[in-house]
Order: structure tokens, then C-alpha cells, then sequence
């Protein structure tokens, strides 16, 4: 059976949303039968028409749509809901589709504040409801390739860890010029009161911690705002000081001119390295302590949570779409009480207090100049 969902946002000219939904349908299971896809009424029929849903659950507000939805019969009413919003709105929405029995599936960061990630934390331990997050890196067969290796030894014991993550689209003061993207991101009360760090930042903390295993238990970050006239942030350098002793560096930026989508992942121990690049997400460079190196695709010879996420024969290429889907095959499973195969996973609501947690200690580190503790427990923790 198809899981029923409805989204919140991703109406007319949002990328995301429109990312979110072929995710979705990507493996057929999900439906979406319900959507508030924007705070302008019209553009939400509007989307709601281009995508042949009932008038009827295509809502003004999300309010309406968790009212409306809740008043439906068991086996019509939606199972899950996409939260496709700008930052501000991430908390308020999930707390009201949570607070009616609806599993939440929610882009990343969780929440704008720490207190607000903690709430849906202790809401979710409170309910038989799940609520995921769309770290999608950690959907690619490759990194979970790489997190398998780590955790099995591979590498030794870990020292050393650098993550990247470039982006040249806000080389200009793009939001100035009222392009819909870059306007909200640069607008504290919508965006939250980081930028480039919660948005691309948060993906690059989370896949340290996905591959490595490790938390961050000390950080030192510089943030800087490189373009004149912008508000908030749109570079960042991270020293990161890890569980056992590791060390990191973490930096993003999002005015490396020129810079498309780069995410690329290095770790380094005892006796090896590996190094994955989200520009050739389907190789794995392994890295022996003679210098010599290897490399290792999907398909045959991959672990199982590797093959899990795979789904086209080697060599065929396979990506971001299909890393977001991975998400939500493995929420599906989760919604209707399956045993997921080994290796599907999806990042939870703990993982996303923690990246939460994460910006929080970088903008006091930052303001401060100084180093600062970054050891957390989210509020009932998993396991």
C-alpha cells in the first residue's frame, strides 16, 4: 500500500519542493493526495491543479490542512506530511502534524532554535509517530559504502577529518535583486540566524557524524559575511575536535565563485584513508598507508547498505533524486510497520536536534572568538 502524504510549501518556484515530490514517486511509495504549498492561497490552488489533487485538500494554510486532514476518515486521511518550508516555519508545522497522529518528513536544519529542536524531540519520544530529516547525503550508496568501512575498521583508528562544502550562487547580492531562494535564506526571521551554515553547513556536520560515527565534542568557528549589504553569513571555517581525540575542519561557503554543489568528504586514520565527492558520487576513493589507492563503485563487492541504496546495474549513474528516495523508502517502511533492509536508514529527529545543537555552538564560538564545548544529548535520545 501507498503511503497517503501531503506537503507543506514547495509551491510555484521552489526547487526543493519539487525535489521532495519525485522522491517520493520514485519508488512508488508514496501518494499525494493533500498540500498547503504556499501562504498565497491562488499560487496553492494553483499548485495544487498542476498536480491533479481533490480542490478539496489543497489548503490555504497548514493549520487548515492539519484541521482538514484530521477530520478525515482513518483510511483516507494522510499518513505523513513533507515540510518543504523556509526555516522559520519547520517547528510550528511539524508540531501541529505530530500532535495529530501524522508522521513528519522535514528538510533540513529541523528547526531554527535549540529549545524549538528539543520540543519535537520530547514530542516524538511521547508518540508512536516518526519524524525524519532530509540530511539526502546520507542517502548515496557510497557514503554508506564509506560509513561501513569506518565502522568496520578499515581506516584504523580516525584522526583526521575534513569536510567541504562550496557554493558560488551567492557571489553576488542575489537577494537584492528578488530572486526567491536567496532572499529568504538571507532574511533572518525566516532563515533563522545562521545562513550558509544551517543550510549547507548542516549537511556537512551531518555527514561527519553518518560516516564517521563520531560527535563533535570541542569547536572553534570563524563566520564571516564576504559580500557587502548581505545580513547574515556566507562563509564559514570549522575546527572540530572529535570523540577520541579525531580532529576536523569544517568549512562551507557559498561565495566560492564558480562553485556549483561541492561536498566532498575526507577521513583519515591509523592505516587508511577514503575520500568521496559529491561531483563523482559514484566512487570511493580508498587511500592504503603505502600511498596506494583503489577505488570501489555500487554494485558487487559494495556492502549491503550500499547495495540497499543502489537500484541500476554498475556503471550506470545514479544521484541526488535517488538519494532523497532512499529517505523515503525507508520512512514508508517505518510508516507501515516493515522490517527495513540492512542498511536503510534514515536521519531522525535526534539527528537533526544535533545539527541544530551544532549551529548553535558555532555562532557562540564565533561571537565569542574562542573555543567552546559542543558535547550534547538531545532530549530522549535513541537507543
Amino acid at each position: 500500500m501507498k503511503v497517503r502524504y501531503g506537503m507543506v510549501g514547495g509551491g510555484p518556484g521552489a526547487f526543493i519542493g519539487a525535489v521532495h515530490r519525485m522522491a517520493a514517486a520514485l519508488d512508488g511509495e508514496f501518494e499525494l493526495v493533500a498540500g498547503a504549498f504556499s501562504a498565497d492561497s491562488e499560487k496553492s490552488r494553483a499548485m495544487g491543479r498542476e498536480l491533479g489533487l481533490d480542490p478539496s485538500r489543497v489548503y490555504e494554510s497548514y493549520e487548515a490542512m492539519a484541521d482538514g486532514e484530521a477530520a478525515r476518515a482513518d483510511d483516507d486521511r494522510i499518513e505523513a506530511v513533507s515540510i518543504v518550508t523556509p526555516n522559520h516555519l519547520h517547528h510550528p508545522v511539524a508540531r501541529a502534524f505530530l500532535e495529530r497522529g501524522v508522521h513528519v518528513i522535514c528538510d533540513k536544519p529541523l528547526t531554527t532554535t535549540l529549545d524549538d529542536a528539543e520540543d519535537l524531540c520530547r514530542l516524538v519520544a511521547g508518540a508512536d509517530r516518526e519524524l525524519a530529516v532530509t540530511y539526502n547525503y546520507t542517502g548515496y550508496p557510497m557514503v554508506k559504502e564509506a560509513r561501513d568501512r569506518v565502522g568496520a575498521g578499515a581506516l584504523g583508528e580516525l584522526r583526521k577529518v575534513v569536510v567541504e562544502y562550496s557554493q558560488g550562487w551567492l557571489s553576488t547580492l542575489l537577494e537584492a535583486q528578488g530572486q526567491k531562494q536567496a532572499e529568504w535564506r538571507a532574511d533572518p526571521e525566516r532563515a533563522g540566524p545562521s545562513s550558509a551554515l544551517a543550510d549547507i553547513g548542516s549537511h556537512a556536520h551531518n555527514i561527519v557524524r553518518y560516516v564517521t560515527g563520531l560527535e563533535v565534542v570541542r569547536l572553534f568557528a570563524d563566520l564571516g559575511t564576504v559580500v557587502e549589504g548581505r545580513s547574515m553569513e556566507d562563509d564559514a571555517n570549522v575546527i572540530l575536535e572529535l570523540e577520541g581525540g579525531a580532529r576536523g575542519l569544517l568549512f562551507v561557503s557559498q561565495v566560492a565563485t564558480g562553485e556549483r554543489n561541492h561536498l566532498r568528504l575526507r577521513v583519515y586514520g591509523s592505516t587508511g584513508g577514503l575520500d568521496w565527492s559529491h561531483d563523482d558520487p559514484n566512487r570511493l576513493r580508498l587511500i592504503e598507508a603505502d600511498g596506494s589507492e583503489r577505488v570501489v563503485f555500487p554494485g558487487a563487492g559494495a556492502s549491503a547498505a550500499a547495495q540497499a541504496a543502489t537500484r541500476l546495474p554498475a556503471g550506470h549513474p545514479e544521484g541526488f533524486i535517488e538519494a532523497f528516495a532512499n529517505i523515503y523508502g525507508a520512512v514508508a517502511q517505518t510508516v507501515r510497520g516493515e522490517a527495513p533492509p540492512p542498511g536503510s536508514d534514515y536521519p531522525t529527529v535526534h539527528d537533526g536536534a544535533r545539527g541544530v545543537h551544532f549551529i548553535a555552538k558555532a555562532l557562540e564560538s564565533a561571537a565569542a572568538g574562542a573555543w567552546v564545548d559542543a558535547d550534547y544529548t538531545p532530549p530522549d535520545p535513541e537507543g
